[in-house]
């Protein structure tokens, strides 16, 4: 089965936040109804995640508690400095994918992987600037990362310089 690594940090990665109630929001909704498309594709998710190690447990049960059909978590701590620290990780996965909305996160992920960018609002974010050259894809949300990749996104965009 190939590894399509989503990392998951912030609900923001799925396009929204929590409601105060704590019912997901219908963009979260998608995201997981998203995950469970790429499984459906023959892709088994990663969740790398930028959090120390004791939290690891935590963010599998909350993951599972919202419906993401993912069994692994790999946390990594959230040291950001000339490379991801999420980098080391995906290196020794070696997925095909690796999906993350925080662009410093690619920074150091192996050629090979495709680097996808989940997109954040500009205004104060860290998703600007030359960097963004680095990642092969960018994606409003997962939802639409989702559709492009099982459309065959990611070969098509092979002819076309790597860059969608």
């Amino acid at each position: 089965m190939l590894h399509t690594c989503l990392a998951t940090g912030s609900p923001r990665f799925a396009g929204c936040s929590m409601r105060s109630s704590g019912a997901p929001c219908p963009p979260w909704r998608a995201a997981v109804q998203a995950c469970h498309d790429l499984v459906v594709g023959g892709y088994e998710l990663v969740c790398v995640s930028a959090l120390r190690a004791e939290f690891t447990q935590a963010r599998l049960q909350n993951l599972k508690t919202l419906g993401f059909p993912i069994e692994i978590v790999v946390a990594t701590g959230n040291d950001v400095t000339q490379l991801s620290p999420k980098a080391s990780v995906i290196e020794k996965l070696k997925p095909v994918a690796f999906v993350d909305d925080f662009l410093p996160y690619h920074r150091g992920v192996p050629h090979g992987v495709h680097k996808a960018l989940i997109r954040r609002e500009e205004n104060g974010s860290p998703n600007v600037g030359p960097e963004l050259e680095n990642v092969n894809s960018q994606h409003l949300n997962l939802r639409e990362f989702a559709n492009w990749w099982l459309a065959g996104g990611a070969v098509k965009s092979m002819f076309t310089g790597g860059k969608t």
